[in-house]
């Protein structure tokens, strides 16, 4: 089973991303939200922790391989467990997965139906199904303040936001990378790449530098 995957991106479309490995394109499922955080990196190269499937009817003799991608072995933790709830099959929870994770947990925990009714094919009766189902069992996933997710990485710059993808990659949590990347900004102003900026954040977490 493949479990990650580098490589350039190619090309996004709504559902998709290709990834060229070599001479090898791969394609790539993505939720909603990742299609659009990854739009400015078309031509770059990138990491996504990744989970295969085969979609078709088991003896029907047409299963079809697919590989789903996210940004950090968090979101596919999260990605698996929203599965696990009778009625969200992996293309249904794709397509409703249009905005952070972070608030969708928020939402379930906090038993927030409206937000969960108002994503792509998810009503009123299935809003209930996944609370009921997952209420509890999500509080890792909603930490810090969530809902502003999306506008603290506004606040970054390009290179910042690189790096950020590159820790979430690795496994460390979004909000706690954005709060090293901008002390480690702060202390070393110069700093205009993600290949620079990495390790000076791991530096700081590990207490190397006060």
């Amino acid at each position: 089973m493949i479990a990650q995957i580098e490589g350039k991106l190619v090309s996004l479309s709504a559902e998709t991303a290709l990834l060229k490995v070599g001479a090898i394109c791969y394609e790539v499922l993505l939720p909603g939200y990742l299609v659009s955080r990854l739009s400015d990196k078309i031509d770059s190269d990138i990491i996504l922790c990744t989970m295969e499937y085969y979609e078709g009817t088991p003896g029907g003799g047409n299963l079809i391989p697919q590989m789903v991608g996210f940004l950090s072995p968090q979101e596919k933790d999260f990605f698996k467990k929203y599965t696990s709830v009778k009625g969200i099959g992996i293309k249904k929870a794709l397509k409703s997965l249009t905005i952070p994770i972070e608030t969708i947990a928020s939402a379930i925990e906090s038993g927030d139906e409206k937000t969960l009714i108002a994503l792509p094919a998810v009503g009123k009766r299935l809003a209930q199904h996944i609370v009921a189902e997952l209420k509890g069992k999500l509080t890792g996933f909603a930490v810090g303040t969530p809902a502003g997710s999306d506008s603290q990485d506004a606040e970054l710059k390009g290179y910042q936001i690189e790096a950020m993808e590159i820790l979430i990659a690795w496994g460390e949590k979004r909000n706690e990378v954005i709060e090293l990347i901008t002390m480690a900004c702060k202390k070393h102003p110069n700093t205009k790449t993600a290949e620079q900026l990495v390790p000076l954040v791991y530096r700081i977490k590990q207490g190397v530098e006060a």
